[in-house]
């Protein structure tokens, strides 16, 4: 009788807990079934739910809220439209995913580079970005008397040294492409192109604006300045005044800050301006046709983030177009459907290496003559 009781009483006790532990309001059978088919698998369940937790406590995220990380301005300041404000927008970014500390620096003149750096070099930022070549310099001489410390400068690969990251970008592509729409648009095969400064990576601009238009309208005729300034904004405009009125209705700039007077200029006369660097459309948004972009923001954004995972690396990276690292605006408002279809048709030429777009003078000569004037 005793035992017959347990029995019972057992039975019981097994159907509650199926009840309790296997159905709910909303599926009161369907739970208390797998449970019963499948007690094996039902035991290992929980077990697995327990470990979660304590993975989570074991790998918390990363917390970078004390790394920081400084950017120096070439003359041409943050707010440049550019490459400067592209710059310090990426480490905006960082600030905001990575929870770092930033802050930039602006330089009035040259001679405020070097005392820049050494700002934050005394406030022990963990990286301190240069912005353009004409920093090359001082960053070069920072490096070397200060050997822990690590730099990146954006736009020049002279710095061989174990502590400084080279960040360089395939300008010549994206201003190709340009210089494709600029040929395309053109209706009186007369285009402009205002440099800011004539040196090696600059003028890699100047190929390849020119080598586009050339290979969009072998008709038309590139009108070419040098401005030699990335803070002249009165001398953009002068420039550009003066190519309209030599018949030019498309301008593109590299130029910088001078290149905001491009805009104006060009803006005032009510023809095509083209950007550099950033998308440059919302300046005037009725005359910007398009902009040839450097991707600044992401280098800047990852080199920051490459520094708090400690995987910043020294020598040099070369953005391209078919890393995404160049390319023309998103903004297309002002482009025909049929320029849009043709220049996505030159960017898989340029991926695929159909065509290769000049980087040099000699490059660019042996395909074009001596079309580009500058020196």
């Amino acid at each position: 009788m005793k035992k017959k009781l347990i029995s019972v009483l057992l039975a019981c006790t097994m159907a509650f807990a199926m009840v309790a532990c296997g159905s709910s309001a909303d599926e009161p059978a369907a739970p208390a079934e797998t449970e019963a088919e499948a007690p094996a698998e039902e035991a290992e369940a929980p077990a697995e739910e327990a470990e979660a937790p304590a993975e989570e406590a074991e790998a918390p995220s990363a917390d970078y809220s004390e790394i920081k990380v400084g950017m120096v301005t070439d003359v041409g300041g943050v707010n440049d439209g550019s490459f400067n404000q592209s710059s310090w927008e990426g480490l905006q970014r960082a600030a905001d995913e990575l929870g770092i500390q930033v802050q930039y620096l602006e330089s009035k003149t040259d001679a405020d580079y070097k005392a820049n750096l050494e700002t934050f070099i005394d406030e022990e930022y963990d990286l301190i970005i240069s912005v353009g070549f004409q920093l090359a310099d001082a960053t070069k001489a920072a490096a070397e008397a200060n050997p822990d410390q690590k730099f990146a400068i954006i736009d020049d690969s002279s710095i061989e040294l174990p502590n400084v990251t080279c960040l360089m970008f395939k300008q010549a592509q994206a201003s190709y492409l340009v210089g494709y729409v600029a040929g395309l648009t053109t209706e009186s095969n007369k285009v402009g192109f205002v440099l800011g400064m004539g040196t090696p990576v600059m003028h890699e601009f100047g190929y390849g604006y020119c080598a586009g238009v050339l290979d969009a309208n072998p008709d038309a005729t590139v009108l070419q300045q040098n401005a030699n300034s990335f803070a002249d904004t009165a001398g953009g405009k002068s420039a550009a005044t003066t190519m309209i009125t030599d018949g030019a209705d498309v301008i593109f700039h590299a130029a910088g800050g001078t290149g905001l007077g491009v805009i104006e200029g060009c803006k005032e006369k009510g023809k095509w301006a083209i950007g550099v660097d950033s998308d440059q459309s919302s300046l005037a948004p009725e005359n910007i046709l398009t902009s040839a972009m450097k991707r600044v923001d992401n280098a800047s954004f990852e080199a920051a983030k490459a520094v708090c995972e400690g995987t910043l690396q020294s020598g040099i990276i070369t953005y391209d177009l078919a890393a995404g690292g160049v390319d023309i605006a998103p903004t297309t408002t002002n482009l025909s459907d049929d320029v849009i279809k043709a220049v996505e048709e030159v960017k898989a030429k340029i991926i695929s290496g159909e065509i290769v777009v000049p980087e040099t003078q000699a490059d660019f000569e042996a395909a074009h003559g001596d079309a580009y004037e500058l020196d």
